[in-house]
């Protein structure tokens, strides 16, 4: 049986995919165990990305060529401005984290690097070059997500990490991100096999910057 496109990009971007997906920090947030300073800086970092990420989205909405894909796309919008949102929220409250931390850290490289291809894409009024990159930054966390060992830690900052990206609601959006990249990516193979090699990259490299003191992991 032929692998399909985005199966096949998958398969082009390893070994970073695995070793994203089996990562420290995966582990210890799926044990209960990950420290709080490593928590915080991770989901600072993280929520630099909200801007671009609503940006492509959009972008996506806009170069879609189907409305049911459109309509798919606009519900996927009003979820990161609601109960994403509102958790970063609440994760900064529970540990401590107030504006100011929030804004004194710089862009790690990985961050920045994720801004740029986010905006890359975005920029390219390709349907299928916003798909390889939302792709990655969905179906990678459902993939690290849907793995995490039950029951999951009792505190909601790392629980409610772990569910938000492992619900029906989220797979169904993957399934939906991966049909339309497998329907329409083929055509610009090239440019997308790129893009979505280079954002797995990144999130490699985004989660061993949560531990900048130890290198690579």
């Amino acid at each position: 049986m032929t692998d399909s496109f985005s199966e096949t990009l998958r398969q082009a971007s390893q070994p970073a995919w695995d070793e994203a997906v089996r990562h420290r920090f995966v582990q210890e947030l799926g044990a209960g165990t990950i420290a709080d300073g490593v928590m915080a800086g991770y989901l600072i970092q993280d929520y630099r990305f909200l801007d671009s990420f609503l940006a492509l989205l959009g972008a996506a909405l806009a170069t879609a060529d189907t409305l049911p894909a459109k309509l798919r796309l606009g519900q996927a919008l009003g979820f990161i401005c609601g109960p994403e949102n509102t958790y970063f929220e609440r994760a900064f409250a529970a540990l401590g984290v107030d504006e100011a931390a929030r804004l004194a850290p710089p862009d790690t490289a990985p961050t920045a690097g994720f801004k740029a291809i986010m905006r890359e894409a975005a920029a390219s009024r390709s349907y299928g070059a916003a798909l390889s990159v939302l792709c990655v930054a969905e179906w990678l966390y459902l993939d690290w997500a849907s793995a995490a060992p039950r029951p999951l830690p009792a505190t909601f900052v790392h629980a409610e990490w772990i569910t938000l990206h492992d619900n029906e609601g989220f797979r169904d959006f993957v399934a939906f991100l991966r049909h339309e990249l497998d329907r329409v990516g083929p055509a610009e193979a090239t440019l997308n096999r790129d893009l979505f090699v280079r954002a797995v990259r990144l999130e490699q490299e985004f989660l061993d910057a949560a531990y900048p003191d130890l290198g690579r992991t």
